[in-house]
């Protein structure tokens, strides 16, 4: 079984995947590691990516994923159109679940302005915001609470 926490930039899918995978033993893929130099370098630009551009960085994570010998995995992908998340699922070679970390814009921007070292800064939220195709199918989880209860939530979520 493989846990996608999924959602936009700076909503605590790396928080969370960390915190879950201390918990669970499973082993965490933060998604931002496996993007191309040209993604980071566009990202870092100011220019969104499309889909177009997310296929090999999703093939490069799934294929991490699927080399692991872990029974379950957890990744940090933000999955934010339905093309992205049934390129995931064709390509996991276990099922998976997906998990929205879901918050309004406002909450996540200032999450984002507060980050430091990350090269998706907050004037690019609006597009992230922009391209998220309302998932259907998974279980939303409302950033609002504590790592501890999101964590809590997802974890009584898969028994």
């Amino acid at each position: 079984m493989v846990i996608v926490l999924m959602g936009v930039s700076g909503c605590g899918k790396t928080t969370i995947g960390k915190q879950l995978s201390r918990k669970t033993g499973f082993p965490f893929f933060e998604g931002d590691e496996y993007h191309s130099a040209e993604n980071v370098q566009k990202m870092s630009a100011g220019t969104p990516l499309t889909d177009k551009d997310r296929i090999p960085w999703i093939a490069a994570l799934t294929a991490a994923v699927n080399a692991d010998t872990a029974s379950s995995q957890i990744i940090a992908c933000s999955a934010l159109t339905v093309f992205i998340r049934n390129l995931i699922v064709e390509k996991l070679e276990s099922p998976c679940r997906f998990f929205h970390l879901e918050g309004d814009f406002k909450l996540i921007e200032g999450r984002m302005s507060n980050r430091e070292g990350h090269y998706m800064k907050s004037g690019m939220l609006a597009s992230q915001f922009d391209a998220l195709e309302a998932p259907d199918n998974v279980v939303t989880i409302d950033i609002r609470h504590s790592p501890e209860k999101i964590c809590e939530d997802i974890l009584k979520s898969l028994n």
